[in-house]
């Protein structure tokens, strides 16, 4: 039960991500699209809901994307999961030792991170790909409790596309990270530097309950999304994710 003793506050912020019904269109789409299906994945139940995050809760690597897809994570109930995205992405994963298996066909298919979490701006499924801006800052406040439970082991961030880093440069602010002003823009390759968050004082500083002792800077990366269009075109190849993802676990004293 959300609450529980036994419940990280990572899985409650999970549990109530999946509860989430803040958006009217998107609430209609992901449901429309549960209801409907598509022909290959008539036999499955769609999730249906948004989707959380998915990785372990002290992940010192964190990889933001965009939103779940239709027929994707909307179907699973996990990030990535099921479609040509996700096979791309976790095949990379894989490749430079970061996942436990090269594939994501279900949430019970086995599949583990290693010190790696996934996750993204919007939470719902949205038409055509493509969120609103106001569906995007209605989702934020999720992202930022997110990094907030996350940044005590968090040293890098991979985001996966100009929507992705728009998204996720405010919230990291928000968490407590010194974002650069102007704020850094996006480019396969970049890599931005952010600073510590402050820890106060007294209840809240060093010693505080919640865990904040540790927080360190971290190393923000940009690289192109895994979207079909930019894999199928070359835009972005397998060898350029492997670059980015190497050089991030690096930076997260993962490797």
């Amino acid at each position: 039960m959300p609450g529980s003793p036994s419940a990280s506050p990572l899985a409650v912020l999970d549990r109530r991500v999946g509860g989430c019904r803040a958006c009217p269109r998107l609430v209609a789409w992901r449901e429309e699209v549960a209801r409907t299906k598509r022909a290959a994945f008539a036999e499955w139940t769609y999730w249906g809901r948004p989707v959380p995050g998915f990785g372990p809760p002290d992940a010192r690597l964190l990889i933001v994307g965009l939103a779940p897809a239709a027929h994707g994570g909307n179907r699973t109930g996990r990030m990535f999961t099921g479609d040509r995205s996700g096979d791309v992405l976790y095949q990379a994963l894989y490749d430079v030792g970061l996942a436990s298996q090269p594939t994501a066909v279900s949430v019970d298919d086995g599949l583990e991170l290693y010190g790696v979490r996934i996750t993204s701006p919007v939470h719902c499924a949205p038409p055509a790909n493509k969120p609103t801006p106001g569906e995007r800052d209605t989702c934020r406040p999720w992202l930022v409790q997110e990094l907030r439970l996350l940044r005590s082991t968090l040293r890098a961030v991979v985001v996966l596309g100009a929507f992705g880093w728009q998204a996720a440069l405010p919230a990291f602010a928000e968490a407590g990270w010194t974002v650069p002003r102007p704020r850094p823009a996006f480019g396969h390759g970049t890599r931005v530097p952010l600073d510590a968050p402050a820890a106060p004082d007294g209840p809240d500083g060093p010693d505080a309950p919640d865990g904040r002792d540790g927080v360190g800077g971290l190393d923000l990366f940009g690289c192109y999304h895994v979207s079909q269009r930019n894999t199928f075109t070359g835009r972005l190849t397998p060898e350029m994710l492997r670059d980015v993802l190497r050089t991030a676990a690096g930076a997260a004293g993962l490797s």
